[in-house]
């Protein structure tokens, strides 16, 4: 397994965790807004494990705020990690899996993929590209080359993501609405992601959409 993130230290106690149970693993520092630096993680994965047959273009942000406010550089920082970062992550690993004729993609897109929020229009539009570049992904490259490709749509889970938010009275609605709610935990992702990927090579699960009891909408 090859973890990469730009926190070289988390995944390099992610590594040692996981070789101190036995598994073989890479942490790579590797920043997705750099299509350089993505190429390096998929050859050293390449050059450690002789093969790459699952990407899990996992990296996002969600710098949310009402359009209003007028924070480009939040919109455009979105556009660049959450739609180029994925796009990179594509790019750099098609040779390998068009050259193995199997391989498995799959997508962290999010419920806002299916219909935007207030505050969230910038971010929903990333993820609406994540949801169509799915689909596209599937017609291309599923029959033809062999390659499964899958949308996984999360509601609110219990991540750093929102600690992005910036300070606002939209943020302290945001936190309000979700006072003593429950989240979907990051192993529940993990848990979804490796149901797809454990499916028969003969079908694909396309979309997943895992929210929590609690988020109504």
């Amino acid at each position: 397994m090859a973890i990469a993130a730009r926190r070289i230290e988390r995944l390099e106690a992610i590594v040692s965790q996981l070789e101190s149970e036995g598994h073989e693993a890479l942490a790579h520092r590797t920043d997705v807004t750099e299509l350089s630096e993505v190429e390096a993680l998929v050859a050293a994965t390449n050059k450690k494990f002789g093969r790459i047959d699952i990407l899990v273009n996992n990296a996002g942000t969600m710098p949310a705020s009402p359009i209003i406010e007028g924070r480009i550089s939040d919109w455009k920082r979105m556009v660049d990690v959450n739609v180029n970062g994925v796009l990179h992550g594509i790019g750099a690993v098609l040779p390998t899996m068009l050259g193995q004729g199997t391989g498995h993609i799959v997508m962290i897109g999010s419920i806002a993929g299916r219909r935007p929020f207030p505050g969230g229009t910038v971010y929903a539009a990333t993820k609406f590209a994540v949801r169509a570049l799915s689909w596209g992904l599937h017609l291309e490259l599923g029959a033809a080359h062999g390659i499964r490709v899958t949308d996984i749509q999360p509601g609110q889970v219990a991540t750093e993501l929102y600690e992005g938010i910036p300070e606002s009275p939209f943020k302290d609605a945001w936190d309000k609405a979700w006072e003593g709610k429950r989240r979907l935990k990051p192993q529940d992702i993990a848990d979804t992601v490796l149901f797809a990927v454990s499916s028969p090579a003969h079908m694909v699960v396309s979309e997943l959409l895992v929210r929590p009891v609690d988020q109504a909408t």
